[in-house]
């Protein structure tokens, strides 16, 4: 954590407070979902197409939402859709408990859809984009610490589901997100300007005495400008391609081991576990190299390993494939994840970063929808995920010439 003087920047705290908000929701529900779709499978005996339209009813309202919350945080900022988002996500899963039919379950998905868009990773991405620049990409990823270390905890949940049922475990799942996730929702802030600070905590060249501050001959992008760029729809198509396997892994990937692998679902749990670990490094990777090498670089070659990995599950007949996906996805989604939201940020600046983030979900909704409903319609239709997966993998694969060309545009000139 960088200090002004003795004391450390605000910045560093708000990272801190939407690590524990990324937590939270990566623990209860993001990588947990697996388990609950695995055990709602076997209880009430619904598809597991049905299943994955409820992460992908849930994906539809973000995509939604996304230009209305991007214009709503940019004129007013983040920190009030964030406290409102929680307390809605809580009420969700307390829904959620209580529900008996597959329409019941969607729409408790609904009302969480609404709640994670508000106070998930989009709005407390946007928020830090505002108080760092030269520090971008290391706090995004020590942010993203908290979506990985998050996955740690699905053994828990899949301990309390088998031990207490899932309604008991949604209903406390719902009360403790209130109750640990407003008082972390309330350390947001602004801009650092409104706060007497400054971005990244060091003082501006003009601030200086002595030091020139540097020639302004170019600004931020509009949204309409940004939209106009290759980089834009390049960017977004390539996050698009990578939450196939992503969205897909989350919301299948124990079912799999539970029907084709054999594995009991506490077991699957430890997979994906050890999964979160390989995030957990690649979260750590990024936090090294993310502001000294080229963004898209990294981001093509995790590409390529988010398909290695699922290929490897897919065609697993020994423990050291499973772990290799576990490992190679992991390790992807660690270090490229942070590196969606800062390469927007590097290209177009921050003045409309939260339009241009909202207006992006309008693409990447085709990944993180495709992903589970392609592996489930496949897996209802040959009683198996290879084909899916398979498909899913050799998407990613392509998507890597995404990033590739995925260059800087020329900045707008202020004239």
């Amino acid at each position: 954590m960088r200090a002004t003087g003795k004391r450390i920047f605000y910045g560093w705290w708000m990272v801190t407070a939407g690590c524990g908000l990324q937590f939270l929701q990566s623990a209860l529900l993001m990588q947990s979902f697996g388990a609950y779709v695995a055990v709602l499978r076997d209880e009430r005996g619904w598809s597991k197409t049905a299943l994955s339209g409820a992460a992908a009813l849930q994906q539809m309202e973000a995509a939604i939402l996304g230009p209305l919350l991007g214009w709503i945080i940019d004129r007013f900022g983040a920190q009030g859709p964030i406290r409102i988002g929680v307390v809605i996500f809580g009420i969700g899963f307390m829904l959620l408990s209580q529900i008996d039919t597959l329409l019941g379950f969607y729409g408790a998905f609904v009302v969480m859809a609404i709640g994670s868009s508000l106070c998930g990773f989009f709005p407390i991405n946007v928020a830090l984009i505002h108080w760092f620049d030269r520090y971008r990409a290391r706090a995004l990823s020590s942010l993203s610490l908290g979506l990985a270390v998050g996955g740690l905890f699905v053994p828990v949940v899949a301990w309390s589901l088998a031990t207490w049922g899932w309604r008991i475990t949604a209903f406390a799942s719902g009360v403790a997100y209130i109750a640990i996730g407003l008082p972390l929702a309330m350390a947001m802030r602004r801009r650092p300007e409104d706060h007497g600070e400054t971005v990244d905590g060091v003082p501006s060249p003009r601030d200086v005495p002595g030091r020139a501050a540097p020639a302004q001959d170019a600004r931020d992008f509009t949204a309409r400008e940004a939209l106009r760029t290759g980089a834009f729809w390049l960017i977004s198509l390539g996050h698009a391609f990578a939450l196939l396997v992503v969205h897909a892994v989350n919301v299948h990937a124990i079912t799999h081991m539970k029907e084709g692998l054999g594995y009991s679902v506490e077991r699957a749990a430890f997979v994906i576990a050890l999964m979160v670990i390989g995030q957990i490094g690649g979260v750590a990777i990024g936090w090294v190299v993310g502001d000294r090498f080229k963004k898209r670089l990294v981001a093509a070659i995790c590409m390529l390993m988010h398909m290695a990995g699922l290929l490897l599950l897919t065609y697993a007949v020994a423990v050291p494939m499973v772990v290799g996906f576990a490992l190679l996805h992991g390790i992807a989604w660690g270090l490229r994840g942070p590196f969606m939201q800062a390469i927007r940020a590097d290209y177009f600046g921050r003045a409309a970063i939260g339009m241009i983030l909202g207006l992006s979900y309008m693409i990447i909704v085709v990944g993180q929808i495709g992903g589970p409903m392609i592996a489930g319609v496949l897996a209802d239709m040959t009683g198996d995920y290879r084909l899916g997966f398979t498909i899913l993998a050799l998407l990613a694969g392509m998507g890597s010439f995404f990033f590739l060309f995925a260059r800087r545009p020329k900045p707008p000139s202020r004239a």
